[in-house]
């Protein structure tokens, strides 16, 4: 049977998802479950459940941080777009991208590095408590990173999730060390899977918690 109805499809796409999960013998914590359902999700792929790592409660960051009209920055405006905007209708959440700032690649023309490094230096600065939810550009991630140990900046949570083969790997593994040496919440997804779906699939997951 053809099922049309969405909210049937997304809830029987989480019953087959909870059902593979059980074949495969993981069991997910109650807290992060959510996340990782909307990650495999979004992906259809399964390997989330293992390569999705939390670090120093992210999650409760994370709603707390939403509940507090934190900023949301991006490093992609497909990102962007992929937030659940109408469940933040009526709160004070910037959604952030400056990829496609003209500002921003002047300035990286002249640093002859990626839009990606600036855009994080300056929504740092912008907004030092931010959610940084990161899922296409290793460079933002290494970036935020230098700016942790070098400048002091401490986000509220960050969601590192590049997708490649270029300093990917790096990135989230430094990512991983700078958070658990500053105790900095933290998300990521290991290895070279990722992207801006994921991504924006993990900040909807933190907003659907609080319930807007």
């Amino acid at each position: 049977m053809i099922i049309k109805n969405p909210m049937e499809i997304e809830n029987k796409s989480m019953e087959i998802i909870k059902g593979e999960l059980d074949e495969m013998g993981i069991k997910l914590q109650p807290e992060e479950e959510s996340l990782v359902l909307r990650a495999i999700h979004a992906s259809a792929d399964m390997d989330y459940a293992r390569n999705l790592i939390f670090i120093n409660e992210p999650v409760k960051a994370g709603v707390e941080a939403i509940l507090a009209g934190r900023a949301i920055i991006t490093d992609t405006n497909m990102a962007l777009s992929g937030i659940h905007k109408k469940s933040l209708e009526g709160t004070a959440n910037p959604l952030v991208c400056y990829m496609a700032d003209e500002e921003v690649a002047i300035k990286a023309r002249e640093k002859g590095t990626t839009r990606a490094e600036v855009s994080m230096e300056r929504a740092s600065a912008e907004y030092p408590g931010g959610i940084y939810a990161i899922g296409n550009a290793p460079t933002a991630l290494l970036k935020l990173c230098e700016l942790i140990e070098e400048e002091g900046f401490r986000p509220s949570l960050i969601i590192g999730i590049p997708v490649g083969f270029v300093n990917v790997v790096e990135s989230k593994e430094r990512l991983k060390k700078v958070c658990e040496i500053h105790g900095l919440p933290c998300i990521i997804g290991m290895g070279r899977k990722g992207g801006s779906t994921i991504a924006a699939a993990l900040i909807n997951a933190l907003i659907y918690k609080i319930g807007r």
